[in-house]
């Protein structure tokens, strides 16, 4: 699966503006560097970057601690208080994405029954 690291930064900037933090305060709070918290959060450098990172910066945004892996590979985030993930595990991380799609699929389908509903109201 490909890395969205895009998807990654937004998440990072997205709970980061709802916290009313700078980009200092996550880098104190996660532990990590200022520089490479800038470079996730500006998306300039894309690389990789290990889990523990990620991991950190997820819990000092108050995430699950795989909450930013989730987002980097396309996957749902588990919520809080919900059981680690192996997320070496090919088999898991084939049903986290299938699970994605589904939930995509399903929120389609809604969209068009309701435009299907709102046709018929006014063709009645």
């Amino acid at each position: 699966m490909s890395e969205d690291w895009a998807a990654v930064a937004k998440a990072i900037n997205e709970r980061v503006n709802e916290l009313g933090w700078k980009q200092r305060e996550l880098a104190e709070r996660s532990q990590v560097s200022q520089a490479i918290v800038r470079e996730i959060q500006n998306h300039t450098v894309e690389r990789k970057r290990s889990d523990r990172t990620l991991e950190a910066l997820a819990v000092a945004l108050g995430l699950h601690p795989q909450h930013l892996l989730a987002v980097l590979h396309g996957r749902i985030p588990p919520a809080l208080g919900q059981p680690r993930e192996n997320m070496e595990d090919a088999v898991s991380a084939r049903l986290a994405a299938i699970e994605q799609r589904l939930t995509s699929i399903t929120e389609q389908l809604a969209d068009l029954t309701e435009l299907l509903r709102r046709d018929g109201k006014s063709r009645g």
